[in-house]
């Protein structure tokens, strides 16, 4: 049975990177439409959310589109000599878009749940927005936070129909675990599809059961 870890690798580094720019994305945006007083917000939270609903074909077909040569934005990149379809740059892209609800949402419903009183007293007492944010908001929200954190991880892992349009299948390069158990089942492959599987849902499930744990224990349920 011939195995490539290169697959399981390449997976993990996707997944670390995607979700430290979604956190770095997913809490202004989440702060921005729980208290911005913008009537036009609902379009935002729209977009956000659209991924979704919507087949993950779709997102990698238009980004396929956008990033091809032929077309102004492929064409503009690739003279800088920045290649973004069938690259590893594609597919942190293709799953930034496709895994930001899954960091938005949690943040958003976090903030949302937040006493306003809390910010009320920290401004009264002359914290900035900023101070407030790092000292009384997020400390106090951090159920959320890790749950977008380990939710987008997870959605990352399991990507397939993005990061396939945008990335394609190339070894050492673009080709994830979701893809090589893809590969294998067409190849008839079926023992080292099998393993590929099962790493992914070990893996995936001691995330999960640690995530639940730790917020159990935190809330000394146990």
């Amino acid at each position: 049975m011939h195995y490539d870890l290169q697959p399981l690798l390449l997976t993990f580094r996707l997944a670390l990177v995607v979700t430290v720019i979604l956190f770095a994305l997913g809490l202004p945006i989440a702060y921005w439409i729980v208290f911005s007083r913008n009537r036009f917000k609902y379009i935002v939270e729209t977009l956000v959310s659209m991924p979704l609903v919507l087949p993950p074909t779709v997102i990698g077909f238009y980004l396929l589109i956008a990033f091809s040569p032929k077309y102004f934005l492929g064409h503009f990149l690739g003279s800088l000599g920045v290649r973004v379809v069938f690259s590893f740059t594609g597919l942190v892209i293709g799953s930034v878009l496709f895994s930001l609800p899954f960091m938005v949402n949690p943040i958003k419903a976090g903030l949302q749940n937040f006493p306003l009183a809390l910010i009320e007293e920290s401004f009264c007492l002359g914290k900035s927005s900023w101070d407030t944010l790092r000292s009384v908001i997020l400390p106090n929200i951090r159920p959320a936070l890790l749950t977008g954190i380990v939710m987008a991880f997870a959605h990352t892992i399991g990507e397939f129909g993005v990061v396939l349009m945008i990335g394609g299948n190339i070894p050492k390069e673009t080709r994830l675990a979701s893809i090589a158990i893809y590969n294998e089942v067409e190849a008839l492959n079926y023992d080292t599809a099998g393993l590929y599987a099962l790493i992914l849902v070990i893996i995936s499930f001691c995330i999960l059961l640690a995530f639940y744990y730790l917020n159990r224990k935190r809330l000394n349920i146990f």
